[in-house]
């Protein structure tokens, strides 16, 4: 076809690459020999080139390599070569025409299309080992969480320093009293006159038992107490008069007491019945850690005329 001149071309040859298909050339489609659709003429043998853009078929040309005229479609290609004996070509690759789906394409069913299956298998290997890390973390987050909770939480600064509250001291409760000691006169060493008697009621001591006959000089009653510690005490005396005042001589290891231990009236009982004035007295001593001898006798210018029931060491008040 020329400028200006449309020919009468048949419908076949509408497409100017229709010739290189199969379908095309069921249709009739012819390659042009002569020109057409914009194509200059194929050089013949003794006609002279008018024009050096020659159109090739699809895959004719091979660059730096002459390569021979065009063969019919369907006909073995001596151009063509199996993509595996290029250098660097992959096996099983088959380079694609323009305008058509290679076998193995994007939906094509080849074996030469991509590895879905591979793929797919790699997404859930993926998906797989996120959830596991996921699961992973959640529980060495409860774990932490867990631990967090059984562990205190500083509240200061890494500088701080955690100072531990004083630990209260255990308390310790008063301490016991020393017991101190308390004797039966009927038990004590007796000296001069005195002896031990229970004819009057009313005494403490084993069996209701008391020392008398103690009006006579010379008459004694001899304690020796185990004392915890020195200090300063009082002897209680527990005894009975006929209803009127008596003394007596009191003497602490060996000495003499600064005072005779009264033995008066306190009851101020006017019946001489030795039985309802049973009474106490005390008088302070000094005593030392360990054992002590403790006397009451009955000596020149004392008011004797006493019965003894017991004697005791008591402690002595603040101050007194």
């Amino acid at each position: 076809m020329t400028a200006g001149n449309n020919g009468a071309n048949t419908p076949e040859d509408d497409d100017p690459f229709g010739y290189l298909y199969e379908d095309g050339q069921a249709s009739g489609a012819q390659s042009p020999q002569q020109g057409g659709y914009g194509y200059p003429p194929v050089a013949q043998p003794g006609v002279p080139r008018t024009s050096y853009n020659q159109v090739r078929a699809v895959g004719e040309r091979q660059y730096g390599q002459q390569v021979p005229p065009q063969q019919a479609y369907g006909r073995p290609n001596a151009q063509y070569a199996a993509p595996e004996t290029y250098p660097g070509g992959p096996a099983g690759h088959v380079p694609q025409q323009p305008g058509r789906v290679a076998p193995g394409g994007p939906g094509g069913s080849g074996k030469g299309g991509p590895n879905t299956k591979g793929l797919l298998i790699g997404a859930v290997a993926v998906v797989l080992v996120v959830l596991i890390g996921i699961g992973v973390m959640l529980l060495s987050g409860n774990d932490k969480g867990d631990q967090k909770k059984n562990e205190a939480t500083p509240s200061q600064t890494p500088d701080e320093k955690v100072e531990e509250s004083p630990q209260p001291e255990p308390t310790t409760g008063a301490e016991a009293p020393t017991e101190l000691p308390k004797q039966d006169a009927a038990t004590l060493k007796l000296g001069g006159s005195a002896v031990v008697s229970q004819s009057v009621k009313g005494a403490e001591g084993p069996n209701g038992s008391y020392v008398t006959g103690f009006n006579e000089v010379g008459s004694s009653v001899t304690w020796k107490a185990a004392m915890g510690e020195e200090g300063k005490y009082r002897l209680t005396v527990r005894y009975a008069i006929p209803a009127k005042d008596a003394n007596a001589t009191l003497t602490v290891n060996g000495k003499p007491n600064s005072q005779p231990i009264g033995l008066k009236n306190f009851v101020h009982s006017s019946d001489s019945d030795w039985e309802k004035n049973w009474q106490t007295t005390w008088a302070p001593v000094d005593l030392i850690k360990g054992e002590n001898e403790i006397s009451i006798s009955c000596q020149e210018g004392n008011q004797c005329d006493v019965i003894l029931d017991w004697l005791e060491v008591t402690p002595a008040p603040a101050g007194g």
